[in-house]
């Protein structure tokens, strides 16, 4: 059955592969060996799978590698669009950063200012003490003068009634009239010097009337400069103040409990700002004294705001070139496969490029751990802490308290990892988050 088929099958193919001879010449004789055309079509059909399988692999090949060149294009220019992000993160960091300052310069300059003229009008109050005293001692001794003339003009009459209406003998009316003629002296030097210390008091007043004059003209001019000078320092407090409520609005915390928890524990040198109290009499607050209590709360708060933000992981855990792996989330698992949660972000880079402390902390884990290798783990403050994990070297030990930006390892490939990277996670509560959220907060902070 299969001969008379093969048979036929090489008579239709006679036509267009007709029977070929191969001779084979050796010592002992010359062979040939018969290709029959079903041998002759298996042959090329052997062929041309052969060349054709040969093109797809090669086609395939190609495909990847001009692939692979366009990722590796994509990657170097998302690289350098996020270093130059970075860089101009950095200047504007810095800027941000000198601005805050000149604020603070300002304002040291504003309270000198605010202490000079506060003790200008502490001397113009006292001077104006001292004439209205005066005033008040120059009027009293003119009202006395005063009566003691009425009272000598009062005199002056009875004595001369009594001088016409005196009958007595000539001796006693001398007498009397000797005595009239002295008080009549007496009353007119006393009325002199009335006249006189009436002209100096008026004069002494019109000096005074001047004198607080130019106290208030002197008094609102430096009320202008106070006003001028405040304004200036309310808009540096709340430029800089605005960049540190959106990182901690973006990272999900409540600045009400920062602030609250960063004041129960922070036990450094200095403390809140003291309110000023600037009234002379022991009175509230002017209004200018109140508006100074509320620079100087929010400088307070400023200050509490940078101590937190110090303390939590802002900042970006890698200190060179990376390129970001895998993030946060559910993921196909890089080893056994399989959809499994993926509790921090990778950063892939160099073999021992240098690993940074995201923020503040205490070091409560150095060593080797199931999965993460070689790992570092520290305590930050609300409950935050961070993980390092598959370090190729650890550069810190258990207890060890450390600062933001801190070199505590080098980028390794520890532990189960299918390539040199960085596995960073930041838990809260021991729960874990997306890092990025915080890392982004912080990009315009820090």
């Amino acid at each position: 059955m299969n001969s008379q088929l093969a048979s036929r099958v090489n008579a239709t193919l006679e036509r267009h592969l007709p029977e070929q001879r191969l001779f084979l010449k050796s010592n002992e004789g010359t062979r040939f060996v018969r290709l029959r055309p079903l041998t002759q079509a298996g042959m090329i059909l052997g062929s041309a799978v052969l060349v054709g399988w040969t093109i797809i692999v090669t086609s395939f090949f190609l495909i990847d590698t001009i692939s692979a060149g366009n990722a590796r294009e994509q990657a170097q220019r998302e690289e350098l669009m996020y270093q130059d992000r970075l860089n101009a993160l950095a200047e504007e960091r810095n800027a941000r950063a000198t601005e805050a300052r000149m604020a603070q310069e300002r304002f040291a300059l504003a309270m000198d200012q605010v202490s000079d003229m506060q003790t200008r009008l502490l001397d113009a109050e006292e001077r104006a003490r001292e004439l209205e005293t005066a005033v008040d001692r120059i009027q009293a001794s003119l009202r006395t003068t005063i009566e003691q003339r009425d009272a000598a003009r009062i005199e002056v009459a009875a004595l001369q009634s009594e001088l016409q209406a005196d009958t007595g003998s000539m001796q006693t009316a001398a007498a009397r009239e000797r005595e009239l003629s002295e008080t009549l002296a007496f009353l007119t030097e006393a009325l002199e010097e009335t006249a006189q210390d009436r002209d100096l008091t008026l004069l002494a007043m019109a000096d005074a009337a001047q004198t607080i004059e130019e106290l208030n003209f002197q008094a609102a001019l430096d009320q202008e400069r106070q006003e001028r000078v405040f304004s200036q320092i309310e808009d540096a407090v709340a430029l800089s103040m605005e960049p540190l409520d959106e990182m901690f609005r973006a990272a999900g915390l409540a600045t009400d409990d920062i602030i609250g928890q960063v004041r129960a524990t922070y036990s450094g040198q200095g403390g809140p700002l003291t309110p000023i109290a600037m009234s002379t009499s022991g009175d509230r607050p002017d209004r200018l004294s109140g508006r100074a209590n509320e620079v100087l709360s929010t400088l307070d708060q400023l200050n509490l705001y940078r101590i937190a933000a110090e303390q939590l992981p802002f900042s970006m855990p890698v200190g060179g070139n990376y390129r970001m792996t895998s993030p946060f989330g559910w993921r196909r698992d890089p080893i056994n496969g399989g959809r499994r949660m993926h509790n921090g972000t990778d950063f892939a880079g160099a073999r021992g490029t240098p690993i940074l402390a995201g923020g503040d902390g205490v070091v409560t884990y150095a060593g080797r751990m199931s999965g993460y290798g070689n790992i570092v783990e520290i305590r930050h403050a609300f409950g935050l802490s961070t993980r390092y994990g598959h370090l190729s070297r650890i550069r810190v030990s258990e207890g060890e308290r450390v600062s933001r930006g801190q070199l505590i390892g080098d980028m390794g490939n520890t532990g189960r990892s299918t390539g040199t990277h960085l596995h960073y996670e930041v838990r809260r509560n021991n729960d874990p988050v997306n890092p990025m959220t915080f890392i982004t907060a912080g990009r315009d902070v820090f």
